[in-house]
C-alpha cells in the first residue's frame, strides 16, 4: 500500500467517510549550494521520492484537528486564537498563524497526516510539513496559490514563529520540485531553472541517524557570522562579493569570518559550475565539486560532524561513487552520494 492509499485508509478509519481532499508535499536533498540561501546565493536541490500527505475534510468550526499516524497523536487548536505548543504540532500551528498574518482566509478542517520523510535528518521534513499544511488550507478555501508567496509565508513562520533565521531553500525545493530534475535556485532574483538528471545516475541518501536541531544548534550563529563578514566587506550580502574582491579585502579580516565568507563565495561558484555540469552531462566533474563542497562545509563553515564525515569517506570508497557530501544544514542528518545506478544497487 503506497502512502496515498495509506492516508486515505487512515482517514476513513478515523472519520467513517472518504476525504474531501488529499494534498502532498515532498522532502528534498541538496546536491550542492549549502547555507547560501540566506546569503542570497545559489543552490541546486531536488525533490525526493518521500513526502508528506494529508487527507482532510472541512468542518463547521474554526478549528483544526490533525491526526499524525507517525506520532500516533492528534492535535487540535482554534484558528481564532493560535497558541504555541511543545510538540510536533508547532509547525502546523505556526503555518496557520503565518497564513493568517499574510492575509489568507482560513477555515477549519479535520485531517490525517502520513509521512515517510525522516524527521531531523536533513531532508526537509519541516519544509514538507509547512507546504502540505498550506496545501490543506488552500484545498478547502481555494484562494490563489502562488509558489513564491507560499514559500515566503513558510519562511516567515520559521523566522518569526520558530525563531530560526533560515533562508528559503527547503521550501522552494519542495514547492517547485519536479520529478527527475534538479533546480538551480537564485535566491537574489528568486528564479528557478530545472536541470534534468541524466539516465544511469542516481543520488543515494545516507542517514547518519544523528538528529539535527537547527534552532538549538549553531545555525543562527552562522547567519550572524555571515552578516558580520558582509559588513566588514562593505556589502549588504555576501552575494555581492566576487572572489577577486574578497581576495583584495580579506587582509585583516577575522579568521573565523574569513572562513565563513570563503565557504559561501566558493560554494556559489561550485553551484553554478555544477549546473553547467548537469547541462553537459559531466557527472565526473559534478562529483568532484560535491567533494569540494563537503570539505568546505567541514573545514571553513564547520557544520559537519564525525558521523557525516565518516559516511562521506565510506561512500567515496565504493565502486561507482562519483562524489559525496553532507546535505542540509548540517550538525547531523544525511549525506548523499552521486553514483552510477548499477553500482548503487550494491551500496551497503
Amino acid at each position: 500500500m503506497n502512502l496515498k492509499q495509506q492516508v486515505i485508509q487512515a482517514f476513513e478509519d478515523k472519520y467513517d467517510e472518504p476525504p474531501a481532499a488529499i494534498v502532498r508535499a515532498p522532502g528534498r536533498v541538496n546536491l550542492i549550494g549549502e547555507h547560501t540561501d540566506y546569503n542570497l546565493g545559489y543552490a541546486l536541490p531536488m525533490a525526493i521520492d518521500r513526502a508528506m500527505w494529508i487527507a482532510l475534510r472541512p468542518n463547521q468550526r474554526m478549528t483544526v484537528e490533525l491526526a499524525s499516524v507517525k506520532f500516533d497523536d492528534v492535535t487540535r487548536f482554534s484558528l481564532e486564537k493560535i497558541e504555541h505548543s511543545s510538540d510536533w504540532s508547532e509547525y502546523v500551528r505556526g503555518m496557520a498563524w503565518a497564513l493568517q498574518a499574510g492575509g489568507y482566509p482560513l477555515q477549519g478542517w479535520d485531517g490525517v497526516l502520513v509521512s515517510d520523510v525522516p524527521v531531523a535528518s536533513g531532508l526537509s521534513s519541516s519544509a514538507a510539513l509547512e507546504l502540505v499544511i498550506a496545501r490543506a488550507f488552500w484545498a478547502l478555501s481555494r484562494w490563489e496559490w502562488n509558489n513564491l508567496e507560499i514559500v515566503r509565508i513558510a519562511n516567515k513562520h520559521e523566522n518569526e514563529w520558530m525563531g530560526l533565521k533560515s533562508g528559503i531553500l527547503d521550501q522552494m525545493a519542495s514547492a517547485f520540485g519536479e520529478h527527475g530534475k534538479a533546480l538551480l535556485l537564485d535566491f537574489q532574483q528568486l528564479t528557478v531553472e530545472p536541470y534534468p538528471m541524466p539516465e544511469g545516475i542516481v543520488v543515494v541518501v545516507m542517514d547518519t541517524r544523528v538528529p539535527r536541531g537547527l534552532v538549538d544548534s549553531a545555525y543562527n550563529e552562522r547567519v550572524e557570522e555571515c552578516r558580520q563578514a558582509a559588513e566588514y566587506l562593505g556589502v549588504d550580502s555576501l552575494r555581492e562579493v566576487s572572489l577577486a574582491m574578497f581576495t583584495a579585502k580579506q587582509a585583516g579580516m577575522d579568521d573565523l569570518l574569513l572562513r565563513r565568507a570563503r565557504h559561501i563565495l566558493t560554494e556559489n561558484k561550485r553551484t553554478l559550475q555544477a549546473a553547467a555540469c548537469l547541462a553537459r552531462g559531466d557527472m565526473t566533474t559534478l562529483g568532484q565539486l560535491m567533494n569540494e563542497s563537503h570539505t568546505s562545509l567541514r573545514d571553513d563553515y564547520e557544520v559537519s560532524c564525525q558521523e557525516l564525515n565518516l559516511m562521506v569517506d565510506l561512500a567515496l570508497q565504493q565502486p561507482g561513487c562519483l562524489g559525496a557530501r553532507m546535505t542540509g544544514g548540517g550538525f547531523g542528518g544525511c549525506a548523499i552520494a552521486l553514483m552510477e545506478a548499477q553500482a548503487a544497487e550494491q551500496l551497503t
